[in-house]
């Protein structure tokens, strides 16, 4: 959940995992404990091709490379991330949660039905997961206390890019599509993860975080809130000096996406100043996410 649509560095990126680390060699998670009917969501999935184009989650550590592969020329070659001299090595970026959690891609059939077609991908890491690894990702910048009281599984979202020549509206609602099978399956009840705006400067930033304090700040119940020692206030503009129209269009495309899902922001921002960006913490409730990608997915799908 970051910059736009198609350069997103959800969650923040892996330059901040574990240095120690090398590419993970490990299959991603199929553990039938936190994997229940995973053969049937497979199923559903496969329901979703669109001509060349075709969504699955990752089975083997082949699979897991080429989403690492694909994040690393997009955050790390294209974008301004700095690698770790192991990422920088093997061109991949990685960390522990990747062998754990599960890995949403979009595959062009026509450069390969295995692992050499990837073009687009998401990390997806449930609550059971969580547990069972011991935390989620964006603990490093937010306290997300307040989500664990929401009805069904909560669902971290990160680690989204797609290939330059497929950032388009087909491959992303194929994505989404992809996850709305995820969330169905799995009873998710809230999404969550971090998105990022680029630059550092947060009074340059002042419209935008202005904007979406003032206009789609969680409700207390469901608000995360920055870490103390990283917390940076979001309202600086006051509300009555703020151009609400200017504040959406200062927006990167991929956060007004889940703005359109229903999703609004915790308290506070985070710099990052490893990736040169502002994080925000962004929830949605999956009750709240439009018929074109759910409900519309339940009907085809038999489930609703």
């Amino acid at each position: 959940m970051t910059r736009n649509h198609s350069t997103s560095r959800d969650d923040a990126a892996g330059a901040r995992s574990d240095p120690a680390l090398g590419p993970a060699e490990t299959t991603p998670d199929l553990d039938p404990a936190t994997q229940p009917g995973r053969d049937r969501l497979d199923g559903y999935l496969a329901q979703l091709t669109e001509g060349n184009l075709t969504i699955r989650l990752a089975r083997t550590a082949e699979d897991l490379a080429a989403s690492q592969r694909l994040r690393y020329g997009v955050f790390y070659e294209e974008m301004t991330a700095k690698p770790t001299p192991e990422m920088a090595a093997s061109k991949r970026d990685f960390d522990a949660f990747d062998p754990v959690a599960d890995h949403l891609q979009v595959c062009d059939l026509t450069l390969g039905d295995g692992a050499a077609g990837v073009v687009g991908a998401y990390r997806l890491f449930r609550q059971a997961q969580a547990e069972k690894f011991g935390r989620f990702y964006t603990i490093d910048e937010y306290d997300i206390a307040p989500l664990y009281d929401a009805p069904g599984e909560l669902l971290e979202l990160g680690r989204s890019c797609v290939a330059p020549d497929y950032r388009t509206r087909r491959v992303m609602e194929l994505l989404w599509r992809g996850i709305a099978a995820y969330v169905f399956h799995y009873d998710i009840g809230l999404m969550f993860g971090c998105a990022s705006i680029p630059g550092t400067d947060v009074d340059e930033l002042a419209l935008p975080l202005s904007y979406l304090h003032h206009h789609h700040l969680a409700p207390p119940e469901r608000r995360p809130v920055a870490v103390p020692d990283r917390y940076v206030s979001m309202d600086r503009i006051p509300a009555d000096r703020l151009d609400r129209k200017q504040g959406l269009a200062a927006l990167p495309p991929l956060i007004k996406g889940y703005l359109r899902l229903g999703g609004y922001v915790g308290d506070g921002a985070v710099v990052d100043p490893q990736f040169d960006t502002t994080d925000v913490c962004i929830v949605v409730e999956t009750q709240h996410v439009t018929d074109r990608y759910f409900k519309h997915y339940a009907r085809r799908a038999g489930e609703g």
